[in-house]
Formats: structure tokens, C-alpha cells, sequence
């Protein structure tokens, strides 16, 4: 009898240790990533599942353009929110890196990038993830109701009195896109005249949009004839969505982007982080890119050019280090003596 009521004593002890770890595991909660993505819907969401199936890790993500990214991650630089900023033009991370924004990280994976000194910081606070050009778009509708009237292939041209209230661009202060243009003009022409072009050109400008990307889509459906826009985000809506847009190029030059990323300092999540960081310089991940409308040059080896005709094109020695030192500067400038950011179109 006390051997019987031993064992079953043994056998309560057993069952209780069990059920105690089963309960154990089940209120483990799984690890979680919080990314800032500046690039477009598709692409981000499109991340957020391929990563989350490959590395077991949930994401939550919120898509913001690189303008605005910036000023989120400034406000919450004494409680940071997000553990990685995905995506947006360099200059903007530069910027970050200089206001102590962001942590280092020597990712193992930088072996991969095509070129170190181009598509990484130097001291390891941002790496690139793609390239892409900046181009013009025209409606081609449009320019069949124009006989005569080409398409844009130089920034001198969009100063022209056909296209006045017939230009859709970002707004700098909320657009890496639209910085990025403005830089530009400021490189190729010299401050002193560059500022007094950019002027002018904000007078043709019909509406000024809140995305560095959403220009193309508008124009497309018809609301006005030209567009500034990352080349990748034209071909999107031109065999995506089938919209009828021309794509052309200055011919005396055009600025690029190095689209970046960087780990938030004080991130909650670093081990997470520093995972995605790893898996996003891995061919297998930018290969991924065309599969969600989104058609930059990869920055590591392994990876084919979807569209190699894009990097075919006259780009300036763009200069971002500038470009990023400068970039409040120049925002507060072109948004307080030239245009507003007051009323943006979404």
C-alpha cells in the first residue's frame, strides 16, 4: 500500500513538472522586431512576411518616407520606438549618424556589398541595400494632346511655360526623393544659381506630394503631364499598373540614391535587429525586390540587375556626405523662402 501510494505520488510529481513546462512554453512570447520602412507599401509588407517566415521573429512595421522617418526617430531619440530604419536615401542616415541617432553595428555580411566605400558607412552606422536613378515622367496622353511638346530630358526644360502647373514632385522636407533632387540641382548648377533655379522650378510645380514615389501614380492617371521620381518607382506604375508614362532622364545629369539602413541606438530589440541588418545584405534577400514592385540595382554581389537600363544614364558625382551634413539646412531654406509644407497631397 505505501509502495502503491508512493508511485502514484511519483507519477503527480512527474505530471505537474510536465504541465508546469508546457505552460511555460506556451507563455513564452515569441521575438519581435519594430522597423521604421521609408520604401514603398508593397515592398515593406512584402519584407516583413519573407523575414518573418525565414527568421521566426514577428514584425511590426510602419511605413513613413525617409523625411519624415528622420524626424520621428529625432523625436524619440530619448525613447526610441523602433529597433531598425529601413530604407530611404543615405544622405538622410548620414544626417542621423551626425545627431548620434543611430548605434554601430560591423555586420559579418558586409563582405557581401559590391563596393565598401560607396555602399557603407565607415564606421559601420549605415549600410546600402539598393541604388536607384532619378528621372522625369510625362503623360503620354498628355503629350499627345501637346503636338509638339516633348517629354523633359533636362532639368533646364522643366522651366519652360508649357510645363507650368504641370510638374508633380515631393516636398524635401518629408521626401528623401525630393531631397535628393534638390541636392542635385544645388551640385550641378552651384548654391548661389542652384537656389535661384530651384525657385523658379517650385513655381511650375502644380501640387507638391507628401511620398517621394506617389508623383508617378498621379501623373499616370492624368491630375498633371511631368513628374521627378526615382526611375524604379516610374517603372512601377508603367508595367505594374499600366499607367502611360514616358520615362527620360537629364541629360546634363541626375542625382542617385544609395537606399540605407541603419540600427536605431537604444533599440529594445537588438539582438532582432542586428538579424535583419545580416539578412538584408544577403543576395537571397534583395533578390526580392522585383518580386514586390520594386525595381532598384541590389548592393551586394549575387544579385541580377532587373533593369540594368536605369543605371545606363548620366549620373553626377553625387556627393552624399554633403548632402547629409546640409540636409536641415537646406530643407528649413527651401521650406521657409521657397515653398511651404503646409498643405502636402498624400
Amino acid at each position: 500500500m505505501n509502495r502503491k501510494r508512493y508511485l502514484a505520488g511519483t507519477v503527480l510529481v512527474l505530471l505537474v513538472a510536465v504541465l508546469g513546462l508546457a505552460g511555460c512554453g506556451a507563455g513564452r512570447q515569441r521575438p519581435e522586431i519594430n522597423v521604421l520602412c521609408s520604401p514603398a507599401e508593397e515592398w515593406c509588407q512584402g519584407l516583413k512576411e519573407e523575414f518573418e517566415e525565414a527568421h521566426g521573429i514577428t514584425v511590426n512595421y510602419v511605413r513613413m518616407s525617409s523625411g519624415e522617418s528622420l524626424d520621428r526617430i529625432r523625436a524619440e531619440k530619448d525613447n526610441p520606438q523602433f529597433d531598425v530604419w529601413w530604407g530611404g536615401p543615405v544622405d538622410s542616415f548620414v544626417a542621423a549618424k551626425g545627431e548620434a541617432l543611430l548605434a554601430a553595428y560591423d555586420s559579418p555580411n558586409y563582405q557581401n556589398l559590391r563596393y565598401l566605400t560607396m555602399f557603407k558607412d565607415p564606421d559601420n552606422y549605415w549600410a546600402g541595400i539598393y541604388l536607384g536613378t532619378l528621372g522625369f515622367c510625362t503623360n503620354k496622353d498628355w503629350l499627345a494632346q501637346n503636338p509638339g511638346l516633348e517629354a523633359p530630358t533636362s532639368w533646364d526644360e522643366l522651366l519652360q511655360p508649357e510645363f507650368l502647373d504641370q510638374i508633380m514632385v515631393a516636398h524635401p522636407s518629408t521626401s528623401g526623393t525630393s531631397y535628393t533632387a534638390l541636392a542635385t540641382i544645388l551640385q550641378i548648377k552651384g548654391e548661389e544659381a542652384g537656389w535661384e533655379y530651384l525657385s523658379k522650378y517650385a513655381e511650375q510645380v502644380l501640387e507638391f506630394t507628401r511620398s517621394g514615389a506617389a508623383p508617378a501614380h498621379y501623373v499616370g492617371q492624368g491630375e498633371a503631364g511631368v513628374c521627378i521620381a526615382f526611375s524604379h518607382d516610374i517603372i512601377h506604375e508603367i508595367e505594374d499598373n499600366g499607367l502611360p508614362l514616358e520615362l527620360t532622364f537629364p541629360k546634363e545629369g541626375t542625382g542617385y540614391e544609395i537606399g540605407g539602413m541603419g540600427i536605431i541606438k537604444g533599440a529594445q530589440h537588438l539582438e532582432a535587429a542586428q538579424e535583419w541588418f545580416d539578412w538584408a545584405l544577403e543576395p537571397e534577400t534583395q533578390a526580392l525586390g522585383p518580386k514586390y514592385f520594386a525595381y532598384q540595382a541590389p548592393t551586394v554581389e549575387g544579385v541580377e540587375l532587373s533593369h540594368p537600363e536605369l543605371l545606363d544614364v548620366n549620373l553626377i558625382d553625387y556627393d552624399f556626405q554633403w548632402a547629409g551634413e546640409h540636409k536641415a539646412e537646406f530643407i528649413d531654406k527651401f521650406s521657409s523662402e521657397i515653398a511651404r509644407p503646409d498643405r502636402l497631397k498624400e
